[in-house]
């Protein structure tokens, strides 16, 4: 994350490089985000006319988009070829080679390669990582999406609260640009300066902040019974918008956590937030919640939650809704 913002950083300074090679192997939006930059930003829109192409990978053969990378700009300071679906032209990366020994000066180039990476044994691969922009996203996990939610909304002049963070993590997962989506939503909403709260969320994205399994987890933790039974039903009533995968999948990872927990010998709230990956505002909940579950006894419940999982996907049951076995397993972790 920090390195796409420092590409964006330079491009909207105006300091280009002659190629851009962008690979999105699991997750395109930061791919997505510095091509869009560099589309909107070179140039004017007097000079996108005669001096902005746009290329697709699956048209065109690496031959013809260096053709095009050598023409010189038309009145105007650069040109721009951004060849989009560039994974059709990765067989052909070596025919590159003369060009990156070579650039014209005044001509962008940029590729985007989509769900699949390049091979670095190539040359032409080891020169772009040499001389240009050689930007490959990295697999982006749960626990690092509020964080980008949180700067997202700080860049664009409003604050968001942790809560409301996780529950469009839980909604949308780690899909970037379905967040990014809902978020410009929110900010044609909400006035800038705004404090963006879970009342917020529910009321313009439509995720209930009572009923989820960000709130299922925390009253798990807390052994709140009464509360935890609530969620579940509301699961049993809602099965499409909750599925038990979903569900067993959160617990899981939370459990694990508690289990890490036990195994902290610095338990300052930094050290907390880092070792098990989570917003320093939740790391009392953990406090709490190891009281309630020993070490002992969160690794028996991880051990109920794959039992049930395994239930959920016809294994050792046949057509057991998915509210009684939400509601064996509550029995059995809460016991």
């Amino acid at each position: 994350m920090k390195e796409s913002s420092k590409i964006i950083k330079d491009i909207k300074q105006r300091n280009f490089k002659p190629v851009y090679f962008l690979v999105g192997e699991n997750e395109t939006f930061f791919v997505d985000k510095i091509a869009d930059t560099i589309e909107e930003t070179v140039l004017s829109e007097d000079e996108k006319a005669f001096n902005q192409s746009v290329l697709y990978g699956k048209d065109v053969t690496m031959d013809e988009v260096v053709a095009s990378a050598k023409r010189f700009p038309m009145m105007a300071e650069h040109q721009v070829v951004i060849v989009r679906e560039a994974q059709n032209l990765l067989k052909q990366i070596d025919d590159l080679v003369s060009y990156l020994e070579n650039p014209q000066s005044t001509t962008i180039l940029v590729f985007v390669v989509k769900y699949k990476k390049a091979d670095a044994r190539k040359k032409a691969v080891k020169l772009l990582k040499k001389n240009f922009v050689f930007y490959q996203t990295k697999t982006i996990y749960d626990n690092q999406v509020p964080e980008w939610i949180s700067q997202s909304m700080h860049s664009a002049g409003y604050t968001i609260e942790p809560k409301a963070s996780m529950m469009l993590v839980e909604f949308l997962g780690v899909n970037l640009s379905h967040i990014q989506k809902e978020l410009e939503k929110i900010q044609s909403i909400c006035e800038p300066g705004t404090r963006i709260t879970p009342e917020i969320i529910e009321e313009n994205i439509g995720i209930s902040k009572d009923y989820n399994n960000f709130e299922l987890t925390k009253a798990i933790g807390m052994r709140d019974e009464t509360k935890a039974f609530k969620i579940i039903n509301y699961f049993a009533q809602n099965p499409k918008n909750n599925p038990l995968l979903l569900t067993t999948a959160q617990l899981y990872a939370y459990f694990q956590k508690i289990v890490k927990y036990h195994a902290l010998k610095d338990r300052s709230k930094g050290n907390i937030a880092k070792v098990l990956g989570i917003h320093p505002f939740f790391a009392d909940e953990y406090n709490k919640a190891s009281t309630f579950y020993s070490l002992r006894q969160a690794t028996q419940n991880i051990h109920h939650i794959k039992m049930i999982d395994l239930k959920g996907k016809g294994v050792g049951a046949h057509q057991i809704p998915q509210g009684d076995l939400l509601k064996e397993l509550l029995v059995k972790i809460m016991r």
